[in-house]
């Protein structure tokens, strides 16, 4: 599709509330723009997991990962003022890519507000996709702050990585997809680094398949999300894992709304795990797949419970170069890859 081309508009009311109804209006939008993505099973990786698993592959999305999805639902659910004034984030990976390729194929202005640390990688994919890259602050708080600062100075819409209803729904596009082709699942095992995934998974599994289990997973180094869930109460923690996708130090009250009386499970996993899964994706499924990408199976092999058949979600491909020497060296997470508050 010619970056020419705009996004199709979604119904004015479509973030009026999280449920069934909207996502399926959310996926009328997000189909016309991005093709059903794969789902397989592969032998190797079940008679490891002792289960049936299916992989849901969001690695091939044009931007690498799930969250493009959110990018193009919110862009459809934009009003005429908005799109015209255009939007602003903060975020060094998927979450800033995803706005930004939606936002060129709506004509929809796209900034993104990165920390002066911020890997040189991300920024330029930002910027090869079209948006308007602002570096400022030494920590994400500070970027979003200052994005923040810039969406009122000049009207910009400004879009929350976590707590926007438009941005659950595209993803809940996912799993309604997922349980369209494999009704029959007992359980899902769902990254969390927001939440706004594995919301989207419980929304989708109330209306389709009430009798599947939608378990999170987190890593054990940044675990706001989950403490959120266990306390009832928000969470803010100090991030320390090395897997970037998951690098989220507070807990978003949006998603948190969802989870905290849906989701049925909440596994912590470290980093370690997490590698291994990254393996595990690359020799047992043919899949490469980033920390975040991997963190559902690494969830999935720590849980004793498992049963199957059930699905984990590849939410992303984008491995770095660390990743990707690790794949064959033992170690796939990277060193440094996230800046704290």
């Amino acid at each position: 599709m010619p970056v020419t081309d705009t996004l199709p508009q979604a119904p004015a009311d479509t973030q009026s509330g999280l449920d069934f109804d909207a996502v399926l209006r959310t996926y009328e939008a997000v189909s016309r723009v991005l093709p059903e993505t794969p789902a397989w099973s592969y032998p190797l990786l079940n008679a490891e997991a002792g289960v049936e698993v299916t992989v849901k592959h969001e690695n091939v999305q044009p931007t690498g990962a799930f969250k493009v999805r959110g990018g193009v639902a919110l862009m459809a659910a934009l009003s005429p003022g908005e799109r015209r004034r255009g939007v602003v984030t903060a975020s060094t990976g998927n979450h800033a890519q995803s706005l930004a390729w939606a936002g060129a194929r709506s004509e929809v202005p796209v900034t993104v507000v990165v920390p002066v640390g911020a890997p040189a990688r991300k920024v330029a994919a930002v910027r090869a996709l079209g948006a308007r890259v602002v570096v400022e602050g030494e920590t994400m708080c500070e970027s979003l702050a200052h994005a923040e600062a810039l969406a009122l100075r000049e009207g910009m819409r400004m879009v929350s990585p976590g707590d926007e209803p438009a941005i659950v729904l595209g993803h809940a596009t996912v799993y309604l997809e997922l349980f369209r082709r494999h009704p029959g699942l007992e359980a899902v095992y769902a990254p969390v680094g927001s939440g706004s995934g594995a919301a989207g998974a419980c929304l989708v599994r109330d209306a389709l398949a009430p009798g599947c289990r939608i378990i999170g997973v987190q890593s054990s180094a940044a675990p706001a999300a989950h403490r959120a869930w266990t306390s009832g109460e928000p969470a803010t923690v100090h991030s320390r894992t090395r897997v970037a996708g998951l690098a989220v130090g507070a807990s978003f009250t949006l998603t948190q709304s969802v989870l905290g009386r849906s989701l049925n499970d909440f596994i912590l996993v470290d980093d370690e795990a997490i590698q291994s899964a990254v393996g595990l994706m690359a020799t047992h499924a043919h899949t490469l797949a980033e920390g975040a990408g991997a963190a559902s199976l690494a969830g999935l092999m720590a849980d004793p419970t498992r049963q199957g058949p059930c699905a984990i979600v590849c939410t992303g491909g984008n491995a770095d170069d660390h990743e990707l020497a690790g794949i064959s060296a033992g170690s796939v997470v990277g060193t440094d890859a996230t800046l704290n508050c």
